[in-house]
């Protein structure tokens, strides 16, 4: 079956709600990449930094606040290779990319009715011209909530080796 792209169509409340758990688990990805930079960073400051030096890395750990999850990969993976010590960064950045760009599907698709009732497709063309060619269903967000979450758990376990708490800028 196929939609025209004005009509609009509602998600059914498990698929909707298996989508909103799929983008919260991007938005969780994103704040633990954020304090993972913040600590790999904070782990390599000289003890003896001036009050203007402290602030001028304050004021960039802020900025990263603001940055997008495709920024915030590229960000990681230089904070990480500044790091001694840390294993699979290739891979890890690898599988970070492929999460952005379902990050960037889910957050971005129109979602249009299949054959299936089960299984929604997500129309949407990325930057490069590529249109997704998959229809999706609960399992298909389920898996990638999983994914996400799992390597949020990858990334907080280097977080915590730094030894500094996972603090960041304005936290209580």
């Amino acid at each position: 079956m196929s939609a025209a792209p004005e009509a609009y169509h509602r998600l059914p409340a498990e698929f909707a709600a298996a989508l909103g758990h799929a983008v919260a688990a991007f938005g969780w990805l994103e704040e633990i990449m954020k304090r993972t930079i913040y600590t790999l960073d904070r782990a390599r400051l000289a003890d003896d930094l001036s009050d203007a030096e402290m602030q001028r890395w304050l004021r960039r750990m802020s900025d990263i606040a603001d940055d997008s999850m495709g920024t915030l990969v590229e960000q990681l993976d230089a904070a990480l290779r500044r790091h001694p010590g840390v294993r699979g960064r290739d891979a890890l950045n690898d599988e970070l990319i492929a999460i952005k760009q379902m990050r960037n599907l889910l957050c971005h698709a129109s979602w249009r009715p299949t054959g299936d009732p089960g299984r929604w497709h997500p129309a949407f063309v990325n930057t490069r011209g590529e249109v997704f060619p998959e229809d999706m269903g609960i399992g298909d967000l389920d898996r990638l909530t999983r994914e996400t979450h799992d390597i949020g758990l990858r990334i907080t376990a280097i977080m915590r080796g730094t030894g500094i708490d996972s603090v960041w800028p304005g936290d209580d």
